[in-house]
């Protein structure tokens, strides 16, 4: 019976993971967020964690202790945008990440969010993940963490601070998991412009978070071993580091 962990799991991609995976047969999903979650479905147990806090991890770890894990998805994560310029410039998005407009307060929250936290859960889980056959980590980047990405001339290039350094820092830490931990697999996947709470309005372009997730179902299927420190979009296309 594949036991599947999702991070994140309250809201946006997470919550569509979850939904996607229990209606899998003979699937567990073990399904974590800093708020709590509460869910009818009897193959879904739920924890309240906080990436950023290690007593609510090391507390869901030691819950799960003699139980393997095949799959985590980690897509746990913020934005890193100003708050007080999320209230101000409402719907304008780039007004709140500017080189201008983002402070040290922004930058830390969001490194230790989407970075450190990153670490200190996978880090945990590690030995629930030896337990399994084959096990594979699916981490929720972004092209945003992409250097190679992030030239003069691309018109999405520059600002956004906190989120690009954080989602570099990401993978980078995630790069070294890949060689310290060589029985497990880890790739970093970008969902797409999802339409999820990162932003607290619509984004023009945005895809639903079920439409990103039925679209990585199969290539997270496919992925293993092969593909384990690989940096992949939602089409399965290589996303130059």
């Amino acid at each position: 019976m594949p036991v599947i962990l999702v991070s994140g799991a309250a809201n946006g991609l997470g919550a569509a993971f979850v939904d996607a995976y229990r209606q899998k047969p003979n699937t567990t999903v073990l399904a974590i967020d800093r708020e709590a979650i509460h869910c009818n479905h009897s193959n879904v147990r739920s924890w309240a964690v906080d990436v950023t806090d290690e007593v609510t991890i090391d507390a869901f770890v030691k819950d799960v202790s003699e139980q393997p894990i095949d799959l985590v998805i980690h897509s746990a994560g913020i934005r890193g945008l100003v708050p007080q310029l999320e209230i101000e410039k409402r719907g304008d998005v780039n007004a709140c990440e500017t080189l201008e407009a983002m402070d040290f307060a922004t930058l830390n929250r969001t490194y230790q969010i989407n970075a450190a936290g990153t670490f200190m859960l996978l880090r945990a889980v590690l030995p629930q993940l030896r337990k399994a056959h084959d096990p594979k980590v699916i981490i929720m980047s972004s092209r945003m963490g992409s250097l190679g990405n992030n030239f003069a001339g691309n018109r999405s290039a520059g600002s956004a601070y906190a989120y690009r350094a954080s989602k570099a820092a990401l993978n980078a830490i995630v790069r070294s998991f890949v060689v310290d931990v060589p029985e497990v697999s880890f790739v970093m996947c970008h969902p797409g412009r999802v339409e999820t709470k990162l932003v607290k309005w619509f984004e023009e372009g945005a895809i639903s978070a079920e439409e990103s997730v039925e679209g990585l179902l199969p290539l997270i299927a496919q992925w293993g071993t092969g593909d384990s420190g690989k940096f992949y979009d939602r089409f399965g296309e290589t996303i130059p580091w």
